[in-house]
């Protein structure tokens, strides 16, 4: 989704790189947008593996359900994911030409 989010922004980057914007401006709103995309996520994740913790109690083996542990591990692994899957699709985006995006329009 965020690949696809973007592509589609494609030309507004170009455009407004064209005006004075610099790389590392676009790359860290990207992944800015893409933290809170996370955030929300894992934060929602988090409150439903809670409520859905006395039912998983029974496929849970060597740990509690509520394991302190596992939950701060599984929220490193999202959150470099989430940076992850944000910076690929912004570096793609910024090799755009701002003369190209300016003819497209």
């Amino acid at each position: 989704m965020i690949a696809y989010a973007v592509s589609a922004r494609t030309r507004e980057i170009g455009v407004r790189m064209a005006l004075g914007a610099t790389a590392s401006q676009w790359r860290a709103e990207v992944l800015r947008e893409t933290q809170v995309l996370a955030d929300w996520g894992i934060a929602l994740g988090t409150v439903a593996s809670c409520a859905a913790a006395a039912t998983l109690r029974t496929f849970l083996f060597g740990v509690t359900s509520l394991d302190p542990a596992t939950f701060a591990g599984v929220f490193v692994v999202l959150v470099c994911v989430a940076g992850l899957a944000g910076y690929l699709p912004a570096c793609r985006a910024l090799r755009i030409d701002p003369v190209q995006a300016l003819r497209a329009l």
